[in-house]
């Protein structure tokens, strides 16, 4: 009895590509008035045998059912990164912070990269100043960019600071966003920033900023 043929997924994943060359080589080489049809998809899905894992062949990348790498996540790690917070507040923490606190941790853990008072420094300007209003083309900053104060607690719960992402506490996040938005004079020094307050701060961009509601084609959303 004929030993079967083994079929790799390497060989899987090459046989589209195969047959294209294979095909063009017959369009190449082969004379006019020839019945013989080129080879197709068809012929190979007819004469190879299944594949145990592997999906049927079609015209897109062959996929594994499974790669059989890791293991399935835990519902504490899912929450360690299911930490997104929508523009209504959905998603923020317990806590609470102000801006005279945040002004101590920014002085601490920001300025390098942002500057004194959020002004300036190799990763850009978060405030804006009386100079950037008055430029044509002002830099962009949470104060004259930023279409909802969510996202900056948001962003820097994630992804600050740089050298250390994620280390923040909550509390301190809430301080950070509290000092931001007061530096953009979007919020009085006294008021506490919390869950219920954070997103009742409009920005000034908030405006400019429109659903991308069209139709007949591809909808992200």
């Amino acid at each position: 009895m004929q030993k079967p043929i083994g079929i790799t997924s390497k060989l899987l994943f090459q046989l589209p590509i195969l047959i294209s060359v294979l095909g063009v080589f017959y369009e190449k080489n082969s004379g006019t008035g020839s019945d013989t049809p080129p080879l197709s998809a068809s012929f190979f899905q007819q004469s190879l045998p299944p594949v145990s894992g592997f999906n049927s062949f079609s015209d897109t990348t062959l996929l594994p059912s499974s790669f059989g790498f890791g293991r399935p996540a835990t519902q504490a790690e899912i929450d360690k990164l299911d930490i997104d917070v929508r523009p209504d507040g959905k998603g923020l923490p317990t806590g609470s912070g102000i801006s005279s606190r945040g002004k101590l941790i920014f002085d601490a853990k920001c300025v390098a990269c942002h500057g004194a008072g959020g002004i300036g420094g190799p990763n850009g300007s978060l405030v804006t100043t009386t100079a950037d209003a008055k430029e044509k083309r002002p830099e962009k900053t949470i104060g004259n960019y930023w279409p909802y104060a969510t996202t900056v607690f948001d962003y820097i719960r994630r992804a600050m600071p740089f050298n250390a992402p994620g280390s923040l506490t909550n509390e301190e996040v809430y301080h950070l966003t509290a000092y931001l938005l007061n530096a953009n004079k979007l919020i009085d020094e006294k008021t506490v920033i919390d869950a219920k307050s954070l997103p009742k701060v409009v920005m000034p961009a908030q405006k400019l900023f429109i659903p991308d509601d069209r139709k007949g084609g591809p909808e992200v959303k």
